[in-house]
């Protein structure tokens, strides 16, 4: 059986395309990933039922996700973070905040305002530097 010329010709593109592709895609995902593209903030497990997302927000300060909604984390004066959900406990990391966020909730489901603790609700923006009663 003779293969015509066209036939062999584009079989023979489509493996070299195939194995092109296939060795660059396999040099990029054995590269080790690199300490200043890897996102310090960055987080996503199950924890006691709850998925828990964190990663860097805009700025680069931490955001967090409880099933989807959102957490407020602030930072402390010692390094750590405490949430609107227990103020008293500062947390090293932006995960360990969140999983004490968690504990406390027990059974109980994250208030859709949780996210937004401390955002300014005026519409002019309120004070310039964040205070508000």
């Amino acid at each position: 059986m003779i293969v015509p010329r066209r036939v062999a010709l584009r079989s023979l593109f489509a493996l070299a395309v195939t194995a092109l592709t296939g060795g660059a895609l396999g040099r990029i995902a054995s590269r080790p990933e690199s300490e200043g593209t890897r996102d310090p903030h960055a987080f996503d497990e199950m924890y006691r039922g709850r998925r828990l997302l964190g990663f860097s927000g805009p700025g680069g300060e931490p955001t967090a996700l409880v099933d989807g909604r959102p957490l407020h984390l602030m930072r402390c004066a010692d390094g750590g973070y405490v949430t609107p959900i227990d103020h008293y406990e500062s947390c090293p990391t932006p995960l360990a905040a969140t999983r004490a966020a968690v504990d406390e909730l027990g059974t109980a489901r994250l208030s859709p305002l949780a996210g937004v603790h401390g955002v300014p609700t005026d519409p002019t923006g309120g004070s310039p530097r964040g205070v508000h009663a």
